[in-house]
């Protein structure tokens, strides 16, 4: 049997090592509830609320190329409106737009969703003849420019897609869709948007 001497240090080595068991578990537990908080103060911001920028009513003038990839110069301009809805307190927004043309009338939809684990955004988009959303195109934000890629079916190939968010202001910014089709190489872009805020609506959206 252990004597007192031996009791007393073998408790004390003990108390020693559980008190450290529970110093480590709270120091990565306050690392993993940190590491947040730290990607925000590396780049100065909080990407959840990237899209609050442009929250409210818009006065879109659009242009789309007719036949992508094929050699076609033939454009298609529309003007229309276009609202934002911010959701769940911004990790997630709600565009819709509305436009016409000679060419006809356009309705379409873009759900974008924030991921928190990667500081990513995937944009969703549908249009009203369509009745499902097409492939998420995903990316971010760097230096006020919003990049987005994904890859698409175009006419039996296989393409990229990049969407691009660029020249933002709080008044104004532009959206422009390209294709590839020769694995990134050259971009050939079908969709141009340029926005306009509608004087006041930004503090009603809010």
């Amino acid at each position: 049997m252990m004597n007192r001497k031996h009791v007393r240090s073998f408790l004390l080595v003990y108390s020693v090592v559980v008190v450290m068991g529970i110093l480590q578990a709270r120091a990565q537990q306050n690392s993993d509830g940190s590491k947040t908080g730290r990607q925000q103060a590396l780049t100065g911001r909080d990407e959840q609320h990237d899209f609050d920028f442009e929250i409210g009513t818009w006065k879109t003038h659009l242009r789309r190329l007719v036949h992508p990839l094929t050699g076609s110069s033939t454009w298609v301009e529309y003007e229309g409106t276009t609202v934002v809805r911010k959701v769940w307190n911004g990790r997630a927004n709600l565009v819709e737009l509305v436009a016409d043309s000679a060419a006809g009338h356009f309705e379409g939809l873009n759900l974008r969703l924030y991921n928190p684990e990667s500081h990513q955004w995937s944009l969703n988009f549908a249009n009203s003849n369509g009745g499902g959303t097409s492939q998420p195109t995903i990316g971010e934000f760097k230096n006020g420019r919003g990049e987005f890629y994904d890859q698409e079916t175009l006419n039996g190939r296989a393409i990229f897609v990049r969407f691009v968010i660029e020249d933002i202001t709080p008044n104004s910014c532009r959206f422009e869709q390209a294709f590839s089709d020769d694995g990134g190489k050259t971009w050939e872009v079908n969709w141009i948007a340029t926005d306009t805020r509608v004087n006041g609506e930004s503090d009603r959206a809010h």
